[in-house]
């Protein structure tokens, strides 16, 4: 019997999984060979009862080592499979590809290309400029009082503010591509100008220090306050529905006169009332006017003979109110879970 466990453990020894065409398979058999309920091991311990008790210290201990010689192969084996389990995975061509997920516009793009192909088709061309700006850009042709809030450091972000130097700060909003314009092309002009400002607010749900605006300028002979009217309610409908109303209500900028600020009816609840428009009906979108003289001189275009009209909205808004979003900063944090729910629009 000692002479047969030597020829196990010999065999055990030299056997190798490494020209089998199965080796999982090759794998199990070994195991079930030696290790089996009615594998070699169980025989020879069923032998072992009937050895001589003066050989049963010798015969045991090789039924030990064939024991740990078999369950040694065996591990070796078990990490030969897995290895080249692994090896198959990535090298079998004819395994399907992993989905690749493709990117997508952010819903701040979608929305104000929307916007851009809305007013361009009504001949409106875009126009782009410089996000810093000088102050005579951005606040003195605006007709900007020196003493407006807007000048303050706590609402703008300045990159240059001493005494004697034109202050330079980021743009705060688009209405500096509009002078700029102005101030080198003649009437008639009808552009739009999209872009990204920044001002010196508190992030919240409600509010950023960046965010995105798209203004229209159209500056002609004879442009009245009723060619902003069909303008606005064009736009309205073409963004939020055929169904859509406006509202104007009359407000305060220091570039437009008259000005007025432009509600819709609420795409929500259909104008009857809900906690998105606080129960009014009513949505504000967007702020407008008559280009006030005093702009059109002091870029160069005689205030006499031309007039427009301006009017600016927010993108992040105009987003909210399309596609309900309650937080500002969703737009910016590039969580995949939010900018995955807007795949599908074109």
């Amino acid at each position: 019997m000692l002479n047969q466990i030597e020829d196990f453990i010999r065999d055990i020894q030299l056997a190798s999984i490494e020209k089998s065409a199965d080796r999982a398979a090759f794998a199990e058999q070994f195991r079930i060979k030696y290790l089996g309920k009615k594998g070699v091991l169980a025989d020879l311990f069923d032998q072992f009862k009937t050895v001589p008790n003066d050989q049963k210290k010798e015969i045991g201990q090789a039924l030990n080592r064939l024991k740990n010689a078999a369950q040694s192969k065996i591990e070796e084996f078990k990490a030969t499979v897995e290895k080249s389990e692994q090896s198959d995975k990535r090298l079998d061509l004819t395994l399907p590809t992993d989905y690749e997920q493709l990117g997508s516009r952010h819903v701040l793009s979608v929305v104000m290309n929307e916007i851009i192909d809305i007013f361009s088709r009504i001949g409106f061309t875009v126009a782009e400029s410089v996000e810093i700006e000088d102050d005579w850009h951005l606040f003195s042709a605006l007709n900007f009082p020196p003493d407006h809030p807007a000048r303050d450091m706590q609402d703008t972000f300045f990159v240059e503010k001493e005494e004697g130097r034109q202050e330079v700060a980021l743009r705060t909003h688009t209405s500096s591509v509009q002078v700029r314009v102005m101030e080198n092309n003649k009437p008639p002009i009808r552009i739009i100008a999209p872009g990204r400002v920044f001002r010196n607010e508190a992030i919240s749900a409600r509010a950023h220090c960046i965010f995105h605006q798209v203004e229209a300028l159209y500056v002609d002979k004879k442009v009245t306050f009723s060619d902003l009217k069909q303008t606005l309610l064009y736009f309205a409908k073409e963004m939020f529905g055929e169904q859509t109303q406006i509202r104007l209500r009359p407000s305060y900028f220091p570039f437009t006169e008259p000005s007025a600020e432009m509600d819709i009816s609420c795409n929500i609840c259909g104008g009857k009332g809900c906690n998105i428009c606080k129960g009014t009906g009513w949505l504000e979108i967007l702020g407008c006017g008559m280009v006030d003289p005093n702009v059109l001189e002091s870029c160069g275009i005689d205030s006499k003979e031309y007039s427009g009209f301006a009017l600016g909205m927010g993108v992040e808004r105009m987003a909210m109110l399309k596609y309900q979003i309650r937080d500002l900063r969703l737009y910016f944090e590039n969580d995949l879970r939010f900018l995955r729910q807007f795949e599908d629009i074109v």
